[in-house]
């Protein structure tokens, strides 16, 4: 069974923030609702999101702080903003916060769920981005070109299916990564006596990562593996 889209929901108005929640949540989303920034915070920097949406007129800190202090934590989670506020400063002033869209209230519903539709699929396809080449996966930093992972401390030399094999692991971070798929484009076919070899390397990796408990690689019977991330991730 697919994991539900996880969403930040933090909303002042426990009214309203109640309604959009239950309304996303028959939507088939999984939301969790906070109703100040210094919770919001709280709530982001305890577990992985997919998508945040945050009021901007808060008390304790408001929309555009939150939205700054998770930037530094994840460059990539995309952020909404919900907000009576309709001067195009407040909008600029939302984008440079590093916002992906801007919603003003009252606004449709259905407007809403396809602009979050739209903003996942956009994320979706950056995470899969095959130019990139470094990435923070819990504690350590991997850098594919180099085929190291390090912690600032210790550095782990990869041999050259190992970095592939974890680079592909990272795209699909938190996802299926297809069996055949890691087959075929790292050894070329994805034969048994190859399927064998890849269960190797990833009980290699598994060591290499065992120190963070925030990671796993759990395996998929049949299907795959996916590379877990429960770590709070810093670009």
């Amino acid at each position: 069974m697919d994991q539900k889209t996880k969403i930040l929901l933090v909303e002042d108005d426990p009214n309203f923030g109640s309604v959009l929640k239950n309304y996303l949540e028959l939507n088939d989303y999984e939301v969790n609702l906070s109703t100040d920034g210094n919770a919001g915070y709280e709530q982001f920097v305890s577990r992985n999101y997919d998508i945040c949406i945050l009021d901007v007129m808060m008390p304790r800190k408001d929309g555009f702080t939150l939205a700054r202090e998770i930037r530094e934590k994840d460059e990539f989670v995309p952020i909404i903003f919900l907000t009576a506020k309709t001067m195009k400063e407040d909008m600029l002033t939302g984008f440079k916060s590093g916002a992906d869209d801007y919603i003003t209230k009252p606004f449709d519903s259905e407007v809403l769920l396809f602009k979050l539709k739209a903003i996942l699929k956009r994320s979706a396809d950056k995470s899969h981005d095959p130019s990139q080449k470094e990435f923070i996966i819990g504690k350590y930093h991997f850098n594919f070109d180099h085929r190291t992972i390090s912690t600032g401390t210790e550095s782990q030399k990869l041999s050259p299916k190992e970095a592939d094999l974890l680079r592909m692991l990272c795209l699909f971070r938190n996802e299926l990564l297809p069996r055949q798929k890691a087959l075929k484009e790292i050894w070329g076919d994805d034969n048994y006596f190859n399927a064998r070899s890849m269960d190797v390397f990833i009980t290699k990796l598994r060591k290499y990562l065992k120190s963070d408990p925030s990671l796993d690689i759990i395996n998929i019977h049949g299907k795959g593996f996916r590379l877990v991330d429960n770590a709070v991730r810093t670009p």
